[in-house]
């Protein structure tokens, strides 16, 4: 089966070239398929492997905007439509320079997989610009969104692909997309999730990724009869997923002790309290400042800025029990996971997706970590944009304390699923194959049933 997975992957590789990320996700799953494929030849007869990794659509197009100086700017829009076979195509648009065809490709493919481990009818999808919002003025990002959905527009719908934020795509970016598409088709409808609440949002959307992790980190505590109180965390990040993430380990008792942004990170032994937090958020989602200004408020917090010439990044090398990698992908490597691993963390639960480098997964699922990837343990957030696709088509909107509830539900159904197939398969501790087999099935059986299209 090694040599089938080889010679697959050398296939990938050759038919997309220069696209590591890419690569890197579709041989993750690869190597975890070998037990069903092993197990259950008629995926191979099918070539489900084959028709997984090709998306079904891929849209790529010109964005020309006007800044407030009148100088026009050319950007690169995209949209991937990996999966369909569960639902309409589901995922979030990225706005950042390092937005490309392979990195977009490699989140389109994990969010098939995430999408199924929710339970909820969604295909897979993704997209974005390599354009940077960072800067820019309000007019200027609206400018530029309205332009993006004048293209993207004809290609979505409701019950067809309901894009979502993601990096650089907040809620003032999803308004003025929702905006263009509502003036261009002259509906309401809901297209777009992460939605202001006065018109078609749902409560819980901007924490849900965030509160999704930390649950799922409990219910692998949990599993073995323990808990998050009293735990110290170590966060990256300090965006939407950072700032929701330890605001539950707030609730749940534990303490975070960091947080990054692309310039350095702060350590606070003290920890991050309710009060640092709202401060935090105050900087992040108004001020749109940098990390720093939180160690020059808080005198007993330590800021680092980045260091490239070093091997590994010291958030991950300080003395806890639990990781939430929530900034971007590869953000862990290797010595970062050693790191980590020597400093007495044994939970790692992924805010964002791919966030660690193949070696430090495989040094994770040695060493026995509690390990849960970002396909399973953040997919809190695209589950909620279900719900709010379910809101919008009942025209009802549910309280906080429901949806909360529902997301509790879905991310305890998640690790059911994923512990499930650990016992199924004889692996037990490993979340990398419960998630990765447990988000195939259902789509796997679901394409057979439909035929080859």
């Amino acid at each position: 089966m090694s040599q089938f997975v080889e010679e697959f992957m050398q296939k990938v590789k050759e038919k997309n070239p220069a696209q590591p990320e890419f690569h890197q996700a579709v041989e993750e799953v690869a190597e975890s398929l070998a037990l069903v494929l092993e197990r259950y030849p008629e995926y191979r007869s099918e070539k489900i492997l084959d028709r997984i990794v090709e998306p079904e659509r891929v849209l790529i197009f010109r964005v020309p905007w006007l800044d407030d100086h009148h100088e026009i700017h050319i950007n690169r829009g995209f949209r991937i439509e990996m999966n369909s076979a569960i639902g309409p195509y589901k995922g979030g648009l990225r706005f950042h320079p390092s937005v490309n065809l392979g990195i977009l490709k490699f989140l389109a493919f994990e969010q098939v997989f995430k999408n199924s481990l929710t339970t909820l009818p969604m295909g897979g999808g993704k997209g974005g610009s390599d354009f940077d919002p960072k800067g820019k003025s309000r007019n200027e990002v609206m400018r530029f969104c309205q332009s993006f959905m004048t293209e993207l527009f004809r290609h979505i719908g409701p019950d067809t692909d309901v894009p979502a934020g993601d990096i650089g795509v907040g809620g003032r970016e999803i308004g003025f997309l929702f905006g263009q598409y509502k003036r261009l088709r002259n509906e309401f409808t809901g297209v777009l999730t992460g939605k202001g609440l006065d018109w078609g949002g749902s409560l819980i959307r901007p924490e849900a990724t965030g509160y999704g992790a930390v649950y799922f980190a409990a219910e692998m505590l949990a599993h073995k009869n323990e808990s998050l109180e009293g735990k110290v965390c170590l966060v990256s990040g300090s965006g939407n997923v950072a700032q929701y993430t330890i605001e539950k380990l707030l609730d749940l008792g534990a303490k975070a002790v960091t947080l990054s942004d692309s310039s350095g990170y702060i350590y606070d032994e003290k920890g991050i309290d309710r009060n640092k937090l709202s401060y935090v958020m105050e900087l992040k989602n108004v001020k749109r400042g940098r990390i720093k200004e939180y160690a020059d408020k808080f005198k007993e917090a330590v800021y680092t800025p980045v260091d490239p010439s070093k091997d590994h990044n010291p958030l991950w090398d300080h003395k806890a029990q639990c990781a939430f990698p929530s900034a971007t992908q590869n953000e862990i490597n290797k010595k970062d996971a050693e790191n980590l691993i020597k400093n007495g963390v044994y939970v790692v639960s992924e805010g964002a997706n791919m966030p660690t480098v193949k070696e430090g997964v495989k040094l994770f699922v040695d060493k026995g970590v509690l390990y849960g990837p970002g396909k399973a343990a953040n997919a809190g957030g695209v589950a909620v944009s279900g719900l709010e696709m379910s809101q919008n088509s009942m025209r009802l909107p549910w309280t906080r304390e429901e949806v909360d509830q529902r997301l509790q539900m879905i991310m305890k159904s998640i690790h059911k699923t994923c512990t499930d197939v650990m016992e199924k398969f004889g692996t037990p501790g490993n979340y990398v194959i419960g998630a990765n087999i447990g988000g195939f099935l259902k789509v796997a059986d679901a394409m057979i049933d439909q035929g080859l299209v």
